[in-house]
């Protein structure tokens, strides 16, 4: 082989591997671009519109699919805000279906939102299976962590509900709720089970 020959297949070897680096940049860019509006980097913030299609209360991730039928994972945290008509939810409260617009921020290859507002619920009554998830608040009486719930007493010393923990909480609900004392004065996102029961989605 000469040094010319040499030359030409070390010169393709390098243009195919640069190809194919630029393939994957562009991927990456056009799935950023697409959720972005094009060239997004860490810590840059947007809008992402589209369709719920699944919520992961362990993981703390929600699923929005596109209009062009991408869908895109967003992570959530306690400080998220669900909005629908001028009312909060907990982000667990959202239901395949919703159309959501979020406001998210890119963070690496992932995505992560702050805020995100309801413009069409699935059921066309409220966020949530049962219409009723709402923001709550109260100062705790009592604890019973082997058999997961604990007890509040609302802000006026009247109304005392109790709050049953499901297994499915996220692991920083799980601790929260492990870390709760009497007196403690706590806000959170749940479900009225009837008018003494509420079950708990998420603290805030």
């Amino acid at each position: 082989m000469t040094v010319i020959q040499r030359i030409q297949r070390v010169s393709a070897a390098a243009m195919i591997v640069a190809f194919a680096g630029a393939c994957a940049g562009n991927s990456l860019g056009n799935i950023l671009g697409s959720v972005m509006g094009g060239g997004a980097q860490s810590g840059q913030s947007g809008q992402l519109s589209g369709t719920i299609r699944g919520v992961d209360s362990r993981s703390q991730q929600i699923s929005i699919q596109q209009s062009n039928g991408e869908t895109v994972p967003v992570s959530y945290d306690n400080q998220t805000q669900v909005v629908y008509q001028n009312q909060n939810y907990s982000p667990t409260a959202l239901e395949n279906g919703d159309r959501v617009t979020a406001r998210i921020q890119a963070n690496g290859n992932s995505y992560y939102t702050d805020y995100v507002q309801v413009d069409q619920s699935v059921n066309g009554t409220g966020v949530g299976s049962s219409s009723n998830v709402q923001l709550l608040q109260g100062t705790v009486r009592q604890v019973d962590l082997r058999n997961g719930w604990f007890t509040v007493v609302d802000t006026n010393g009247f109304n005392t509900l109790t709050i049953t923990v499901p297994n499915n909480l996220s692991t920083n609900d799980i601790n929260r709720f492990r870390s709760l004392r009497n007196g403690d004065f706590v806000r959170f996102y749940g479900v009225y089970l009837n008018n003494t029961q509420v079950q708990l989605r998420q603290f805030n």
